[in-house]
Parts: C-alpha cells; structure tokens; sequence
C-alpha cells in the first residue's frame, strides 16, 4: 500500500512539472531569436544590395550620357569624369578604389562583347593559338571579347562596363546569391554610339 502512495505522488509531481510553463516564453524566443535575427539582417542586406545596383546602373547611365558627347572637363580627362560622375551617382556607398569600370570601343552594335574573328583549322569550335585571327583591337593577341579600351571617337560604338564586390556580413546571404569570401558581385553595362562631334572635342 505504501508502495503505491509513494508511486501516485512520484507521478503526480511529474505531472504537475509537466503542466507548469513559467519560462516557456524565454525558452521559445531564446530558440527563434537567432533565425529571426538572421532573417532581419538579410532582409536588409538584400535591400542594401538592390539600392546599391540601382544607383550603380544609374550612375552608369548618367556616365554615359556625358561620355557620348565627347566632351572633355578642363583638368581632367574624360575617363577620369566618367568615373566622378559614377562616383556621385552613388553618393560614398560604393568604395571607389574597389570598382571595376571599363569602357571598350565596338565596331558596331551586333559586335558588343564577340570574339575576334578566326579560323578554326581543326574545326574544333574554339579558337587555337597559332590559328589565323583578325586582330580587331589592334592589341597583338586575339581575345575573346573584341572591344578595344578607350571611350571612342565621333559615331564609335562603346560598351560601358561596372563590376563591384559588395561587402555584406552574413557570408552565408553571400553564398546564397553567388557571391564568395562574403561579398555579392554587382554588375551593369550599357552600350552606346558616340555623337557625331567635332574629332577636335574628344578622344580614344
């Protein structure tokens, strides 16, 4: 008889620890507030991400738009204005020295970012060293991408070019979009003609 008395209260006290949830709110927040704090930060990593691209694309509008008049600022070259007027557009969230900004001049439209022509000898589909090319960017080498460096002349075709590595705390967001050692590559590219102006106002 004992024995079960001590039983029945042995059982009854579990069942009373079970029923008791002082604490259980902590406990729960304790075990959410990681993945939630996660969350937030990526949400607004993500929205860094988005305005950052905006204004990269626009500055690159806006660098564009000048380049194609061939006009050049007293005091400076124009690639060295390109790059201000980049530089403004994304007023200081964009480190500057880190920015990949490329201008390369086409021989027309439907040639932005082709190959230098070839022959391909052993007819295995890419180009060989040793086989015969059309060296278009006048570098000495053949290239994948025919466009020669400069911002071009009156009427000359350019591709303007942004790549840039933005920083961002969670490296796992990072991984997720595709970028690595805990920056997402940001890019954007324009293609233009040149105005017909007067050879005298610009340059390569």
């Amino acid at each position: 008889m004992m024995e079960m008395i001590k039983i029945k209260r042995k059982f009854g006290f579990l069942s009373r620890l079970w029923r008791r949830n002082e604490g259980a709110a902590a406990v729960e927040f304790a075990l959410v507030a990681p993945i939630l704090l996660l969350t937030i930060v990526g949400i607004m990593e993500v929205a860094m991400a988005l305005i950052v691209s905006s204004l990269i694309e626009g500055g690159l509008r806006d660098a564009a738009r000048f380049g194609i008049t061939g006009d050049t600022p007293p005091g400076v070259t124009r690639e060295e204005q390109i790059t201000s007027i980049i530089g403004d557009a994304t007023v200081g969230l964009v480190e500057m020295s880190e920015i990949d900004i490329q201008t390369l001049i086409y021989p027309s439209f439907a040639e932005v970012g082709q190959p230098e022509p070839y022959t391909d000898t052993n007819a295995n589909g890419v180009y060989d060293v040793g086989e015969p090319y059309t060296d278009i960017n006048a570098n000495g080498q053949w290239d994948a991408d025919m466009g020669a460096a400069g911002v071009g002349g009156p009427g000359d075709i350019v591709l303007y070019k942004i790549k840039y590595n933005l920083p961002i705390m969670t490296s796992l967001l990072a991984t997720m979009l595709g970028g690595a050692d805990g920056k997402i590559q940001l890019s954007a590219g324009i293609a233009v003609r040149n105005e017909p102006y007067p050879a005298s106002t610009g340059g390569t």
